[in-house]
């Protein structure tokens, strides 16, 4: 039974002898069961009980060891020092059951729920030092450096990386960690007004969560683009208010026509393709902020840059401050929760191979409970 004046070094329940996780053992292999001894927390570490991770289209390019640059150009993950043996899963939400000595639980309880925030840095670097983990140069990422979610025990560095959820499903709050994160920060950095057009290209688990998050923001007119129709019929059904299949021909005059431009682009999909159809739809001071990574190049001519006054940027998943203000606005209601598919984690393959395959339609959460 818990007691409510449990301390530091304490325990929510018996720490189990062992840990089963999912591993990626050789890239552009399945997942392999392993299991090992169950970590211990040390000094300020907390060690959560893995309750739900969601399945992130990052994962397959962990899984398949590298990201494609276009032009027949990899970058490998040996070539940023990730290698094998390596257990993702970054959108977790967890247990408490256990502290390290020199922990700090002040407002946090063991036995309790919490969202874990994965983008973890080094804490001395610049980026850190202002505030921006997730941009660190020595990244210690929870499901990539460390022991992700596919694990069912995970070690969080330190108690502020713990955020709570009450009132929130526990596989919702999950994807809130990277797809709501990732959209979150992406559209907030665009420069446009509520009133102005925001278009978001791809209505994948990332871009779905985009239009809720803008939604929610305020934002007024906002279109949605994919080559899916099922998908932008289920976007105009939710709150889009325009939308443009890429199957048609010239979407970018359509696209156009039916908003004047756009003064916000947000590419949830990253190809050549997509990129140049962002860049082509801006209105002049416009910004394109480029958050998927599906491989290829991005051509503009320099002068056009200048010319146009437009923004080009990349937005790389959130901060840590990001991911406390949308979890607060999704315990308000101003986020209509995406959909998800929970399944059992030992289905951890089918839901990747889906996912490669392009026949997830929702985001897929893997079940420990």
């Amino acid at each position: 039974m818990l007691r409510d004046d449990m301390e530091a070094g304490e325990t929510a329940e018996p720490t189990l002898r062992y840990a089963h996780s999912w591993r990626i053992e050789a890239f552009g292999a399945p997942l392999a069961p392993h299991r090992m001894p169950a970590p211990e927390p040390q000094g300020r570490e907390l060690l959560l009980r893995t309750r739900r991770c969601g399945v992130c289209h990052s994962d397959l390019h962990l899984s398949d060891g590298y990201f494609d640059l276009g032009g027949g150009k990899r970058l490998t993950m040996a070539e940023r020092d990730i290698v094998p043996p390596l257990t993702p899963g970054h959108e977790i939400v967890g247990e408490l059951i256990a502290a390290g000595p020199c922990a700090d639980l002040e407002g946090l309880a063991l036995g309790k729920s919490y969202l874990v925030c994965p983008w973890i840095g080094c804490g001395r670097c610049g980026p850190c030092r202002k505030g921006r983990g997730h941009l660190c140069l020595v990244p210690r990422a929870i499901g990539i450096q460390r022991i992700g979610g596919y694990s069912d025990r995970v070690i969080v560095p330190e108690g502020r990386y713990l955020i709570d959820i009450e009132g929130l499903d526990p596989s919702e709050a999950a994807t809130l960690a990277c797809a709501g994160l990732t959209a979150y920060s992406a559209i907030s950095k665009g420069q446009g007004e509520k009133d102005d057009w925001l278009a978001l290209i791809g209505l994948g688990g990332v871009g779905s969560a985009g239009l809720q998050i803008a939604r929610g923001l305020g934002f007024e007119r906002i279109a949605v683009v994919d080559m899916d129709a099922a998908k932008l019929d289920r976007a105009m059904a939710h709150g889009a208010h325009w939308a443009v299949n890429t199957r048609e021909t010239d979407a970018s005059a359509r696209l156009r026509s039916g908003t004047g431009g756009i003064e916000t682009v947000v590419d949830f999909v990253g190809s050549s393709q997509t990129a140049q159809l962002g860049l082509d739809v801006l209105l002049r001071g416009g910004s394109y902020i480029a958050v998927g990574m599906l491989g290829g190049k991005l051509q503009l001519p320099l002068p056009l840059l200048a010319t146009r006054a437009i923004t080009v940027r990349g937005s790389y998943t959130g901060s840590l401050a990001e991911l406390r203000e949308l979890v607060a606005l999704a315990q308000v209601g101003r986020i209509e929760a995406a959909p998800v598919e929970t399944m059992a984690h030992a289905r951890v393959n089918e839901a990747l191979d889906k996912l490669r395959k392009g026949l997830a339609s929702a985001r897929q959460v893997l079940d420990y409970d």
